[in-house]
Parts: structure tokens; C-alpha cells; sequence
């Protein structure tokens, strides 16, 4: 299975990557199997997130899921944020070969480390 346009897209254009200084929560989640390595850090405020941003180490894969997944999320309110399944995720980029799918899993990982202390 090709890569779709879309995934390709958010490899080489990432969306919402880089720091967010006044971040409320950051979590850092690893695929030790693949060695992919992703950090979210999100500002919420109302029960709703209202910025969120992503540093990736990985294959282009894993940098697409980031970006698409972290983009998402932006304006949900953290029990939809929470639902995000890894199949969302990579269905919405046009689906990933099986071996890929750690990536849509490493970026719904992220999303509920990153909430986990939220009631």
C-alpha cells in the first residue's frame, strides 16, 4: 500500500509542530519496537483544548499521524479528544500499510497521556 496524497501531505507540510511555551500539559509517548518517539503539549482551558502542538522522531508516517492527529483535536472538548481511536487517525490520511499502524497508535497514545490528568 502507497502512501495517499493527503498523508504525504502532512509529512512534508506538518501542521501545529514545534513548542507551545504556555502549554497546560505535555506528554511524551514512545513506540520502543520502532523507536518512534512523539511529545504533544496542549492548552485547555473550559473543559475544551484550544492549542496543541507536536515534536516527532520518526518515519514519515509517524510525523503525518503527529501533525494530523494534534491539528484534530484543536477545538474538541477533552471526552472527544479522548475518543480518538489510532483507526480515525489513519483512516482520515487515507489509511497506512499494516506495518504503519504503530504511528496512528503512538498519536492516539499521545492525546490520552496528555489528558490523563483531566477529570
Amino acid at each position: 500500500m502507497a502512501y495517499s496524497r493527503k498523508l504525504l501531505d502532512y509529512f512534508e507540510n506538518p501542521r501545529c509542530a514545534g513548542e507551545l511555551p504556555d502549554a497546560i500539559t505535555c506528554a511524551k509517548v514512545a513506540d520502543r519496537i520502532w523507536n518512534d518517539v512523539m511529545k504533544i503539549c496542549l492548552k485547555v482551558a473550559d473543559n475544551r483544548i484550544l492549542d496543541a502542538r507536536f515534536k516527532t522522531q520518526g518515519c514519515s508516517a509517524a510525523i503525518a499521524t503527529s501533525s494530523y492527529a494534534t491539528e484534530m483535536i484543536i477545538g474538541m472538548d477533552l471526552q472527544q479528544a479522548r475518543a480518538i481511536t489510532k483507526e480515525e487517525i489513519a483512516e482520515a490520511l487515507g489509511g497506512l500499510p499494516p506495518s504503519k499502524m504503530h504511528c496512528s497508535v503512538l498519536a492516539s497514545d499521545a492525546i490520552r497521556a496528555a489528558l490523563k490528568d483531566f477529570a
